[in-house]
């Protein structure tokens, strides 16, 4: 009970805005058919309106930590369940390959260029990663694996949430001025776009089979996020100086992580059903809203507007990278033809 006493006022706190921007993103889909800014941007942008404006309650101080980063763990472990490898065979071998190579590639190249900009590693990290996987959700998932902080983590979701709702707008001029089909025109929007929504919204913009082979090609780079995870997961763990160490699986391995994997792989082989898969999904969306919330709640405002210049250039260039690189490869290897 005085854990309860502790922690509740914190975590009723981070789930009262989570719901606030849940029903933003609600009003966004019913006057503009997509959620263009996702629920957690909001989430996360209101946690550092409340702190800006009100303060942290010393109440909720312990509340709102346990929401940032337990809960935020056990979002991603279950995030797990919606991943289906089956899902990566559909796109066809060629189309995999572009896809996992340029996430790899993009994903070096961006670390470098945030490195050049002055970011610090974590933060230059989770640029990389926002812009070469699926933006938020992939920031997200990597923050609690390298131990970013809630300052880092708010910068790279707002600037690379605002540039996403840019990139929406204009992409589709890449379609008459590129002279792409509609299914080129497609890979390149589930290659460049950041959320999963905001996808939908650049391809379905052009047409119905624009929009379903970007959603698609997005969700082959969502499921990227394991792999990467787990990497990152294992590279923090060497760099602490884990070679030194006799190798067990949970001590280099984040709890949640190995439980990500154990759910991805029930979904992948039947045993895990779709609807409950769905249903766990569901979950983790509502969790991962509050944790956004709750890093809000953390964060001084301050802060992240001492690294944003240099973060938004870093984030632009890197998408630049993705959208050129893209483009090529279309073009070169003849995809969507």
């Amino acid at each position: 009970m005085s854990w309860f006493r502790k922690h509740l006022p914190g975590i009723l706190l981070a789930a009262a805005i989570g719901l606030v921007a849940f029903g933003l993103q609600l009003l966004e889909i019913q006057f503009l058919r997509q959620a263009i800014i996702e629920g957690l941007v909001i989430a996360i942008l209101l946690g550092m309106l409340f702190r800006t404006v009100r303060g942290m309650p010393a109440s909720a101080a312990a509340g709102v930590s346990f929401t940032a980063k337990q809960v935020l763990e056990f979002a991603v472990l279950l995030l797990g369940a919606s991943v289906n490898f089956a899902d990566l065979m559909k796109a066809g071998p060629i189309l995999l390959i572009m896809i996992v190579s340029l996430v790899i590639v993009v994903l070096l190249i961006s670390t470098r260029i945030g490195r050049a900009f002055g970011l610090s590693n974590n933060l230059a990290t989770l640029v990389a990663v926002g812009n070469s996987i699926c933006g938020n959700s992939a920031i997200a998932s990597v923050a609690p694996v390298i131990g970013a902080s809630k300052e880092e983590i708010a910068s790279s979701i707002s600037l690379t949430a605002v540039l996403g709702v840019l990139v929406v707008l204009t992409l589709p001029v890449f379609h008459a001025v590129l002279g792409y089909t509609e299914r080129q025109y497609g890979v390149l929007a589930g290659m460049s776009v950041y959320a999963v929504p905001q996808v939908v919204a650049a391809g379905y913009s052009v047409s119905a089979l624009a929009g379903d082979t970007a959603t698609l090609v997005k969700l082959v780079r969502v499921l990227m996020i394991g792999p990467v995870v787990l990497t990152f997961s294992l590279l923090r763990a060497r760099a602490e100086g884990g070679k030194r160490e006799k190798f067990t699986l949970t001590r280099f391995v984040p709890w949640f992580i190995i439980g990500f994997v154990i759910l991805s792989v029930l979904r992948s082989t039947g045993l895990l059903p779709g609807n409950v898969a769905d249903a766990i999904r569901e979950v983790s969306r509502w969790l991962t809203i509050a944790a956004m919330a709750a890093l809000g709640l953390g964060v001084d405002f301050r802060q992240v507007r001492k690294v944003g210049r240099p973060v938004a250039l870093a984030v632009v260039a890197s998408l630049a990278v993705m959208i050129a690189l893209s483009a090529i490869l279309i073009k070169l290897l003849g995809i969507g033809l």
